[in-house]
Formats: C-alpha cells, sequence, structure tokens
C-alpha cells in the first residue's frame, strides 16, 4: 500500500513538472516572438545540471513548488501572458525565465535523491518509476492541452502546483531516513558520482532533441497557426510513444540469434535516428492532424534510444545514476542545442529550423549507431 501512494506520490510529481514546463514554452512564445528568446528557456531549465549541486529532496520540491507558484502570479498579473499576442505586464518575460530556472534547480536537487530512496529503502523498481515518470509526462503534456481553452496559464500553473503537493512527504521521509546505502556505495565503488561526470552518446542525442524541441512552441504558434491545445497534443502524442517504448519489455517478440550480430545492431541504432529524420520531414507533407500523429513513434523510437544508452552505462551499477547521469548528459546536449537553433533561426529565420533539424537526425546516425565502448570508458 505504501509503495503504491509512494509510486502515485512520484508519478504526480513527473505530472506537474512536465505542465509546468510545456506551459511555460507556450507561455513565453506568446510573450516573444524570438527564437533566440525562446531557446533560452530549456537552456535555463537544463544549466543548473552543469553545476555541482547537494541532493536536498525537501528544498528542492519546495524550489519547485515557489518557482511554479510565481509563474501562477505572472499568469494573474499579465493581462495577456499565454495568449495569441505578445502584449502583456513588461516584467512577465524576465519573471517567467526567471521562474524556469528556479523550477530547474528544484528538479536537480531533488531527483536524484528520491530517486535513490524509492529504490534503495522504499523497494520500488527503477522499471517503475521510469514508467511512472513517463505517464505522469504524458498526463502532464494532455493537461497543457485540455487546460489552457479553459483557463489558460493560470489553471495551467495552479493544477501543476496541486500535482506537485503529493510528493512532499516522500521528500521529508527521504530527508529523515537519509541516503540508500548498498546501491549508492556499490555505485560510488565504481565510479565517482561526480557531478561533472558525463556521456558523450547521451549528450549528442539531448543536443539533437533539445534543438527540436526548443524551437517546438514557436513553431507550432507561428509555422503552424496553432494554439497551446495543438501544442499539447503534440507533446502528448510523443509522450505516448515513449510510454509504449517503456512497455515494450512486457511483449517480447521472437529475435534470431542471427541478428544479434553487432553489425546488425549498430544497424538498429543508426536506423533510428534516420527514422527519426524521416518522420520530422514527413509532419510537413501530412496534412492536419495526420502530422501530428507521427510523434507517437517518434516518441517511441526515442523511449527505446533513452533506455539503450541508459543499459550501456554499465560502469555504474546504481541504475538511479544510470538514469541520472542519462538525463543529465542528454540536458547538457539539449542545452547546447537549443543555444545554436535558436541563434540559426534568430539568424536565418524560423522556417529554417526543420530542414537543419532533419540534416542533425541524419549526421548523428553514424557515430550514435558505433557500439558503446567497454566499461570505464565510457
Amino acid at each position: 500500500m505504501r509503495r503504491g501512494l509512494l509510486s502515485l506520490a512520484w508519478g504526480s510529481a513527473q505530472a506537474g513538472a512536465s505542465l509546468t514546463l510545456a506551459s511555460s514554452a507556450w507561455l513565453v512564445s506568446g510573450l516573444s516572438p524570438s527564437p533566440l528568446v525562446n531557446s533560452l528557456l530549456p537552456v535555463l531549465a537544463t544549466a543548473t545540471a552543469l553545476v555541482p549541486l547537494p541532493q536536498r529532496p525537501l528544498l528542492g520540491t519546495v524550489l519547485q513548488m515557489g518557482a511554479t507558484l510565481l509563474l501562477v502570479g505572472v499568469g494573474l498579473l499579465g493581462k495577456n501572458p499565454a495568449g495569441s499576442g505578445g502584449a502583456g505586464i513588461p516584467w512577465a518575460l524576465p519573471l517567467a525565465l526567471l521562474a524556469v530556472l528556479l523550477f530547474g534547480l528544484g528538479l536537480q536537487l531533488a531527483q536524484l535523491p528520491l530517486q535513490r530512496f524509492l529504490v534503495g529503502s522504499q523497494g520500488l523498481s527503477m522499471r517503475r518509476l521510469r514508467s511512472g515518470s513517463d505517464l505522469g509526462a504524458l498526463l502532464g503534456h494532455l493537461l497543457t492541452a485540455l487546460l489552457f481553452p479553459i483557463g489558460k496559464a493560470v489553471l495551467q500553473f495552479s493544477q501543476a502546483l496541486v500535482l506537485l503537493l503529493p510528493v512532499l512527504p516522500a521528500a521529508l521521509l527521504s530527508r529523515r531516513a537519509g541516503q540508500p546505502t548498498p546501491t549508492a556505495m556499490v555505485s560510488a565503488a565504481v565510479v565517482p558520482s561526480s557531478p561533472g561526470a558525463l556521456n558523450w552518446r547521451c549528450c549528442l542525442q539531448g543536443l539533437l532533441f533539445g534543438s527540436l524541441f526548443g524551437l517546438l512552441p514557436l513553431w507550432v504558434r507561428q509555422e503552424g497557426a496553432g494554439n497551446c491545445f495543438d501544442f499539447g497534443m503534440l507533446l502528448t502524442a510523443y509522450g505516448l510513444g515513449r510510454l509504449l517504448a517503456a512497455s515494450w519489455p512486457a511483449f517480447p517478440l521472437p529475435f534470431p540469434s542471427a541478428l544479434a550480430s553487432p553489425w546488425w545492431l549498430s544497424l538498429l541504432r543508426g536506423g533510428a535516428y534516420l527514422l527519426l529524420a524521416v518522420l520530422l520531414a514527413a509532419t510537413q507533407w501530412l496534412p492536419g492532424w495526420s502530422s501530428l500523429a507521427l510523434f507517437l513513434p517518434m516518441g517511441a523510437l526515442a523511449g527505446c534510444s533513452d533506455a539503450r544508452l541508459a543499459a550501456s552505462l554499465d560502469n555504474l551499477a546504481d541504475e538511479p545514476m544510470r538514469w541520472q547521469t542519462l538525463e543529465r548528459s542528454s540536458g547538457v546536449g539539449a542545452l547546447a542545442g537549443s543555444v545554436l537553433m535558436g541563434g540559426a533561426a534568430q539568424a536565418f529565420g524560423l522556417p529554417v529550423a526543420l530542414p537543419l533539424q532533419v540534416l542533425g537526425f541524419v549526421a548523428a546516425a553514424l557515430p550514435l549507431s558505433r557500439p558503446s565502448p567497454s566499461p570505464g570508458r565510457a
């Protein structure tokens, strides 16, 4: 019973986080038409990954809630902070960016210690947490789409605050119990859990998806003439694909041993990124909701790739640390990708972003298709 409640609290917090970040992205796209300014949002959300931070689950959770409350204030005081135009109070944009920075800081403080507490002390499986994260993100993106027509930014951020509340007891328990030991000590014995450790494959994949999603709300608003409902449903389709990918091991298919050769596996890895490039380009060929449906297989491919990259980090015996390394490395790559794509779109125009993004997936297929190095050299 207790494990089930803790699992629900974790999933609720992930839903609150995805709702906050997605709604903030749409809010900023309405406050400024500049691609460079919009690309700053994912940069601020992930920049704290570059800083060595203590593990403070309670402080991190409270900081996330405070940042979300600040966004509620922006929604209340700004007459049109998330509307179709860019009008509103002059300080709405800097306040929104500050709130996203604080929210990202809270995530970095809380995520790893909470995962270790739930896996090490409470006996939850990492796979269960990952499924909860994907399901929570899916719910958050769906709420982004459904709440905006009803109450716009105020309702979105208010609901995000409610979703963050259930994880507070888990953060308190984690603080009292201290950090788990068996897995953490094994991890420390195998490789230092330094916040500076990065994996280049995860960074490269993060660069690809960071450059894509950094300008996605602005693309939907300006090039696709869409609204927040369209943006939220697009993220929902992507999140559903990731959730299906996470459930894939529950439905194993026959896999001939002849296809398990390193050459064939490398071809599959590289082919996934080529297929992502084709799907992304096809979103411009298909009309209306048909293009939105393509984000479902894109999310599935991204989820499978994440699982493969996390499994390749077998020099880290602590499974939460593997996923934290993946997320942190991907975040650093996303930071660079957002700035590069935002700068290119600012200089050459937003329509150039999509062809550059397709070329990026094609170019990354070869280096990411190579097998992972042996443990200790990743």
